[in-house]
């Protein structure tokens, strides 16, 4: 039955290592083509049964750099235990003034000033070329599912933690801060908030054509502010606790919801990326590896269903 199988993906960022209010089932660690995930994902349940993958994106005690996650095997790992929707929680820095420590925001643009330096597709490397649509990187209607329960959860907590939507997040390498020149001119492109780790993780969930939302989690205001100090690692720990706790509250509040969703009425909500990557694909050369074929097979088997099948229709 569709309630007992793994359709939800939870990737913990920075300070939110593992969740409340879930029973330990068992851990998995797949190797995928593009290696083991960051952790082992722990699978757990809820009191109503309600079945998670989670995975700690720096590893268990933060051991991994952001610019060494193994985003790819993450994906590709969630994908390969039936998860359709990974909500992701990440802490970022602020560049508004409004977005103060301890906010949430649900963002729904990225700019990306990773380019060049993480691999970023599963199509990297291989004789296979993929153009993926990635307009609207999050997944929109998932977002706004998400919004109203994620403002409920917060408001019944009572400490008066903001969210805020239809915010633009910057990605940059790290794993160094930014300097104050970067930081403001971030500000002068439309930046909202700055990480290290929504990308390439947005892009790899899109290639795999699964849903994909992040919650972000405001601890500094990053290095923009000329009457405050530059952002250090100890500003950010500072926060990090506390919004740790107050993600886990969330993800306790809405979890049993979105399983319920994922699976009832509201199913195609969280379907809006499957089917994407069928255009995205260019048709079959002969110059292609069957061994590249099989590799993706792991991810997209409806278009790579081994080394001689699943062809690509454009009609």
């Amino acid at each position: 039955m569709a309630e007992d199988k793994v359709l939800i993906g939870v990737i913990g960022g920075s300070g939110l290592y593992h969740l409340d209010n879930l029973t330990f089932v068992k851990s998995v660690n797949p190797e995928t083509p593009w290696g083991f995930p960051s952790s082992p994902i722990t699978i757990a349940s809820l009191p109503s049964g309600t079945k998670v993958a989670f995975v700690a994106r720096h590893g268990v005690g933060h051991f991994i750099n952001p610019s060494s996650v193994p985003v790819r095997a993450n994906i590709a790992a969630l994908k390969s235990l039936g998860v359709r929707v990974i909500l992701a929680f990440s802490a970022v820095g602020s560049l508004r003034e409004e977005i103060a420590p301890g906010s949430f925001v649900l963002p729904n643009q990225i700019i990306d000033r990773t380019k060049g330096i993480r691999p970023a597709s599963f199509f990297q490397d291989t004789t296979i070329v993929t153009h993926a649509m990635f307009g609207d990187p999050f997944t929109n209607q998932f977002i706004s599912w998400l919004e109203p329960r994620v403002r409920k959860a917060l408001d019944e907590q009572g400490k008066g933690v903001k969210l805020f939507t239809d915010k633009c997040i910057v990605c940059m390498e790290g794993p160094q801060f930014s300097t104050r020149a970067e930081s403001n001119m971030y500000r002068q492109w439309g930046g909202d908030l700055i990480n290290m780790s929504v990308l390439p993780e947005a892009k790899l969930a899109r290639e795999a054509e699964l849903s994909y939302a992040l919650i972000a989690t405001a601890t500094d205001y990053d290095s923009w502010r000329p009457q405050s100090a530059a952002v250090t690692a100890h500003d950010v720990f500072q926060t990090l606790k506390e919004n740790a706790e107050t993600s886990r509250l969330v993800a306790a509040t809405i979890l049993d919801e979105l399983q319920a969703a994922v699976t009832g009425d509201d199913a195609h909500i969280f379907l809006q990326e499957v089917g994407s990557m069928k255009f995205s694909i260019m048709p079959r050369s002969v110059k292609q590896d069957p061994a590249d074929r099989k590799k993706l097979a792991y991810i997209l088997p409806e278009y790579f269903s081994g080394e001689e099948g699943g062809d690509v229709s454009f009609t």
